[in-house]
């Protein structure tokens, strides 16, 4: 049978669109690690590098849904390039404040501006796709894809962020993620042959993407899969510490990354029968299942393989949301719909390393771990709860593919 991949890559002007998205949004990945390592080295403080990443991270959660909007009704280079411009402006002047000992709140207000401006690439090439191939059984493949190419981005940009920090100048990895943002902005603006147009003029000023009830329940499942990802940040660390092993926590992190990296590859090449939504409901209660052997295992390379099997769900939840978001939501909404879902990863990681940190300090880090599982349970029973909210209506299954 013919790579499902390679068919989608071979969609018209598609593999240069994929490339300068790559390049994009590797700073999504860069940006956070960044400011901290940055801040430590200049003032040595990492609780004060912890806190102006915070700020960035809140405001990319706050205005995702924003930009989305006006994405939807405007255009995405219309929206991309004022953007882009803030954010090189903002990252200038973050820069500036640290280096040059700036007062403390410009340090916030420039990280949190940059935060609130990162080109939102990531959600833009999802809508992307779903322009080029509505109706199209390649659809499910090609949002597969980008859910495998995010995993990537987060194993490839905090690798390449930190060595450019430690083994060079103090700001080079800060200066790296700015860099790459703009050039991959600016090549994936110029792509505007696969640029979906505007919503029409009477939908510009239609409801929120949130009105649609199917959407808050994705934002549930959203929110507890990055509570998921921060927990399990944070305690595979804990553990590798607990264990006199920390120089191993990369490896722990790196496991559960090529395992949803692994799933989600495959679970883009399948041609489905069971309904999405009832996908959805299936993978969410393995991952429950999945993430309990983690508060039992008490040796570091005995948790590698179970880090890497419980991996294997969370791409798939991922990969459902926002294929389900696809088709829930009004057309002139889909990049809205799409950053609320990663409005609601950004939150749940805030929550869920602030919950696991708490509870590393006073139970240990296996303790730490029931943060997962109670997350992913609590997302499988609202899933199984609203499933008519989930039901994609019969126009969307017959519509036929976009050919261009």
């Amino acid at each position: 049978m013919a790579n499902p991949y390679l068919q989608v890559l071979r969609t018209p002007h598609a593999l240069p669109m994929v490339l300068a998205a790559f390049v994009g949004r590797l700073p999504l990945s860069m940006v956070g690690l960044g400011c901290v390592l940055l801040v430590a080295a200049e003032t040595g403080s990492y609780g004060l590098g912890g806190a102006v990443a915070a700020a960035g991270a809140v405001t990319t959660a706050l205005a995702g849904p924003v930009l989305g909007r006006w994405a939807d009704s405007h255009g995405q280079r219309r929206v991309l390039l004022p953007v882009l411009a803030v954010f090189v402006v903002s990252g200038v002047s973050f820069l500036f404040a640290v280096k040059q000992d700036w007062a403390l709140w410009t340090v916030f207000v420039s990280a949190g501006a940059a935060g609130a401006c990162i080109p939102p690439v990531s959600s833009m090439i999802r809508v992307r796709w779903t322009h080029l191939l509505r109706g199209s059984h390649r659809l499910p493949t090609a949002l597969a894809m980008e859910s495998v190419v995010d995993e990537f981005v987060f194993i490839v940009g905090p690798v390449l962020v930190t060595f450019l920090s430690t083994t060079g100048h103090a700001t080079s990895g800060v200066v790296t993620a700015f860099t790459l943002a703009a050039v991959g902005s600016l090549l994936f603006a110029a792509q505007g042959r696969t640029e979906p147009p505007p919503a029409a003029h009477e939908h510009r000023n239609g409801p929120s993407a949130m009105r649609t009830h199917g959407l808050r329940v994705l934002f549930v499942v959203g929110a507890a899969v990055g509570t998921i990802l921060g927990c399990l940040e944070i305690a595979l660390v804990a553990f590798a510490d607990e264990m006199g092993a920390m120089s191993l926590s990369g490896v722990l992190i790196a496991g559960l990354a090529v395992g949803s990296m692994a799933s989600g590859i495959g679970w883009g090449a399948v041609h489905w029968r069971l309904p999405l939504r009832q996908r959805l409901t299936a993978v969410l209660v393995l991952l429950t299942v999945l993430s309990i052997p983690l508060t039992l295992v008490r040796d570091v390379w005995l948790m590698v393989p179970f880090v890497v099997v419980a991996g294997v769900a969370v791409s798939p939840s991922l990969i459902s949301s926002f294929t389900l978001a696809e088709v829930l939501v009004p057309r002139a909404a889909v990049t809205e719909a799409f950053t609320w879902i990663g409005t609601a990863l950004g939150l749940g990681v805030a929550i869920g390393a602030s919950v696991a940190g708490k509870l590393v300090d006073v139970h240990g880090a296996n303790t730490a771990f029931l943060v997962a599982t109670v997350a992913a349970a609590i997302a499988a029973v609202v899933v199984a709860l609203f499933q008519r909210l989930l039901h994609i209506p019969a126009e969307h299954a017959s519509t036929p593919a976009l050919v261009r």
